[in-house]
């Protein structure tokens, strides 16, 4: 004889079940394509400092060093876990996903509707260097 769960699931509860497993995967950015060198080019002069200008303004706001430092700790993460971290709308956690990932402090990938992201640690370096020598 089979036991009988005393509360029946419900078709909303099973679907929240299972978004909720979906939203707990991580959406992996694919490795880096060699594109960018690792090697950095010269740390000095005018394209340096540049460079940056650009990744200072990227991390000049308290939300997007939170965000950095989220992505540094784990491999990637779509865009509502990093809303649920953040007291901030999702629409503002998307335009400041959007400024990191211009400035090449962040990548994405698509996996249908989800985007993942995850740090870029070449320009990370980048940016360590680049205000180490100042």
């Amino acid at each position: 004889m089979r036991s009988v769960d005393t509360a029946p699931r419900t078709m909303l509860s099973l679907i929240d079940d299972i978004a909720m497993k979906k939203s707990e995967e991580v959406v992996c950015c694919p490795p880096s394509n060699g594109t960018e060198p690792t090697e950095f080019r010269a740390l000095e002069g005018p394209e340096a400092d540049d460079e940056l200008a650009k990744l200072a303004k990227a991390v000049g706001h308290p939300a997007r060093v939170r965000i950095i430092r989220m992505l540094s700790r784990k491999e990637a993460r779509v865009c509502s876990q990093i809303v649920d971290e953040l007291p901030l709308a999702q629409s503002t956690v998307s335009e400041h996903l959007r400024i990191l990932k211009e400035a090449g402090l962040v990548r994405s990938s698509q996996d249908g509707p989800r985007v993942g992201y995850c740090i870029n640690f070449d320009t990370l370096r980048k940016l360590k260097a680049l205000i180490a020598i100042i």
